[in-house]
């Protein structure tokens, strides 16, 4: 039966387990697969990148996929809480986890977590962190809301998003108007929880101006578009970062290469419209390693964003 991890209470319990006295044995943590039916079920956690209801029906599709091609029971559960999937990781609790960049570099540090697969969109395994606002407002570039921050109401995804906090507030940290949501040069600075929440709150002129993931935005607009709405229209780009590698999928430092190599086959072999929907809009699963990461850890040293929070 699938389990969505949706309470606090519970992701707050994960996290407590991580940072007791009784941290599970290599043994204990075992799930290995090698490619053969096992008893014990192969945990997957991920953190949402858009609302809940709008990744279910692919998570779902996903769980039956690598149950079969695994040959073992495959759980995906749905993680509200970054610090809960690094604890997990951290101390084997589960066998993969599909993570922001920042995120992952968090349990790398802490546990030599690895990534192993990412996901292409349109052929390439890039996206980028956009600062966005409505298409009436009178700003065409960063610059000219900057003029304007005093005035602005400003939304970010979350505070450990790569492309929804860490390269955007950077940016505007090292042009001297950001340190957090306290300090700063803004009417508000907010955390909306989500990329998607970010979008509409931008749409609806909620918020000003807000930091998002491109190939989440893309995504989002071609489903409105399929629905007849108007994102697309309503939304302008006025910050582009510069390249970023696509979120990587995650397992614990003692997985085996073998298990490895099954899960990346696995990955390799989704062509589940639904599953690639709700990552971007993938087109493909692709290699990853830890190599690809290493300019969001240099932004994430300088940000000193390498901890979990308190």
């Amino acid at each position: 039966m699938k389990k969505w991890l949706l309470s606090i209470g519970l992701a707050l319990t994960l996290s407590a387990c991580g940072s007791g006295e009784d941290a599970p044995s290599t043994d204990e943590a075992d799930t290995s697969s090698g490619g053969e039916t096992s008893d014990e079920v192969f945990e997957v956690a991920v953190i949402p990148s858009q609302s809940t209801g709008e990744m279910e029906t692919g998570l779902s599709n996903l769980e039956s996929h690598l149950t079969e091609a695994l040959g073992r029971e495959v759980e995906v559960n749905q993680y509200p809480n970054y610090n809960a999937v690094v604890e997990a990781l951290n101390y084997n609790h589960i066998d993969l986890a599909f993570l922001g960049p920042l995120t992952y570099l968090i349990a790398h540090e802490q546990s030599g977590a690895q990534a192993i697969i990412t996901q292409e969109i349109d052929g390439e395994p890039y996206y980028y962190s956009y600062i966005i606002t409505h298409s009436d407002s009178k700003w065409e570039t960063l610059e000219d809301m900057l003029a304007d921050r005093e005035e602005v109401n400003f939304a970010f995804a979350s505070n450990s998003s790569t492309s929804g906090h860490l390269i955007p507030g950077l940016e505007l940290r090292n042009r001297g108007h950001y340190e957090d949501d306290l300090n700063n040069d803004f009417a508000q600075v907010q955390f909306a929880g989500s990329h998607d929440i970010v979008t509409t709150l931008v749409q609806d002129q909620s918020v000003q101006a807000g930091a998002v993931d491109s190939a989440i935005l893309e995504a989002l607009m071609k489903d409105d578009e399929a629905n007849g709405g108007t994102l697309r229209e309503d939304i302008k780009v006025i910050w582009q970062s510069d390249k970023l590698y696509q979120y990587p999928w995650v397992v614990p430092s003692e997985m085996t290469e073998e298990e490895i190599e099954d899960i990346r086959a696995a990955f390799y072999e989704i062509t589940d419209e639904e599953i690639l929907r709700i990552f971007g809009g993938a087109s493909s699963f692709v290699e990853a390693d830890d190599t690809q990461y290493a300019d969001v850890l240099e932004a994430a040293r300088e940000f000193d964003m390498l901890k979990l929070e308190e």
